[in-house]
């Protein structure tokens, strides 16, 4: 009997402690657990192109969205924001594509208002569209810069350290080129006589200049428009941008990659052993497609860059592996030692929500926080960041 009730004493004990105990164990696991952030979904329209820029293009002090044949106004609130959309552009369409392949924003002729950008795979034209000005119901006039060749998508960067953005075309199986604007008109730079799927830009070898980055090596930056290439790697068909980034915090950039027509996110760990650079892959995420562009992006406002990006909804028309997997729009956070996967949208067509080829991230209401504007044959929506 005394056994017997040394037993129930004991167990009564153990039972009163753990209860004692398991608000102190909950709450320092949940302290444990990186915060994650929320979006509210915002449709601004059911067209299908694949890339939308930012820009205040009417000049009253509020970012604008431009997108294929038109430009979105901001009203400056929530509601029935950004839905006074004006036609710029009448862009050719090829099958489910429209041939407009990026979105940059860059005031051209130096007038004051803000000029657009772009450039397809089928007219192999690299273009600009002049912005009229006040008269926001007019055609914007288009100048040709240069019959590049197919152009997969275009990126901005400040390649010559002059501050000022040079526009740089992805033209698979073509040379490798960029164009300098001065005094209104592009001149062309030669980099490399060819080129694979997929371009980064970024410091390398960290000598202070930018170096590109394609999928079969990258080109060191020897100054006065002078390239190097070094056969380090082969990345497959790669994202646009290969995004430049120190990742572990070692002092050396690494590569963030993923594959844009088949499954794969990765990142690339640059060491330098016995004076030689090496490059040790590193998974990220093997579970979607058609990761073809992404943003290296303090998103939480806490002083550290997290990875967006997501599938391409329909990049090849149905063609490539995972074509109809259901679409995602994902942020990565690294913890120190891997990135954790954070969805933003998931689900089929309509529910998730794919990158397309070309998106944004800014703050768009002057919250203090950057949202995520995303373009796409899946229609063009804003995912308001709401904090943690």
């Amino acid at each position: 009997m005394k056994k017997r009730f040394l037993i129930y004493y004991e167990s009564k004990f153990q039972k009163s402690f753990f209860y004692i105990l398991f608000p102190f164990i909950l709450f320092s696991f949940q302290r444990s657990k990186p915060p994650v952030l929320s979006f509210s979904r915002y449709f601004v329209a059911a067209e299908s192109y694949e890339s939308v820029g930012v820009a205040d293009i009417n000049n009253d002090g509020k970012p604008d969205l431009i997108s294929g044949d038109f430009w979105y106004e901001n009203n400056g609130t929530r509601k029935n924001n950004f839905r006074n959309r004006h036609l710029i552009d009448n862009q050719k369409r090829q099958g489910e594509y429209y041939d407009d392949f990026a979105s940059i924003c860059l005031d051209v002729n130096a007038d004051g208002n803000i000029d657009y950008i772009t450039g397809g795979w089928f007219d192999q034209t690299l273009r600009w569209l002049e912005n009229p000005g006040l008269t926001k119901n007019q055609h914007w006039k288009s100048h040709e810069i240069a019959k590049t060749g197919n152009i997969e998508c275009i990126r901005a960067w400040d390649i010559d350290g002059d501050g000022k953005l040079e526009v740089a075309p992805n033209n698979p199986k073509l040379p490798l080129k960029y164009f300098k604007l001065e005094n209104g008109s592009f001149r062309q730079v030669e980099v490399a006589a060819t080129q694979g799927h997929g371009l980064g830009f970024g410091d390398i070898d960290g000598d202070g200049k930018g170096d590109f980055i394609v999928s079969d090596g990258w080109l060191k930056n020897l100054g006065n428009e002078k390239w190097e290439m070094n056969p380090e790697f082969s990345l497959g068909t790669a994202s646009v941008p290969i995004l430049v980034a120190d990742v572990n915090n070692d002092g050396k950039n690494d590569l963030i990659v993923g594959q844009g027509h088949s499954y794969g996110l990765h990142w690339y760990e640059q060491s330098i052993i016995a004076n030689k650079r090496t490059w040790k892959k590193h998974l990220i995420d093997d579970s979607a497609s058609q990761y073809h562009t992404m943003e290296w992006v303090d998103l939480d406002n806490d002083g550290k860059s997290e990875l967006i990006t997501g599938k391409r909804f329909r990049a090849h028309n149905g063609k490539d592996p995972g074509e109809n997997d259901e679409v995602g729009l994902y942020y990565f956070k690294w913890n120190g030692s891997s990135f954790i996967k954070n969805k933003i949208a998931y689900g089929p067509a309509g529910e998730g929500k794919g990158t397309g080829i070309y998106f944004m991230v800014y703050d768009l209401l002057g919250s203090g926080r950057k949202d995520i504007v995303v373009a796409g044959k899946d229609g063009l929506v804003i995912f308001f960041n709401e904090g943690i």
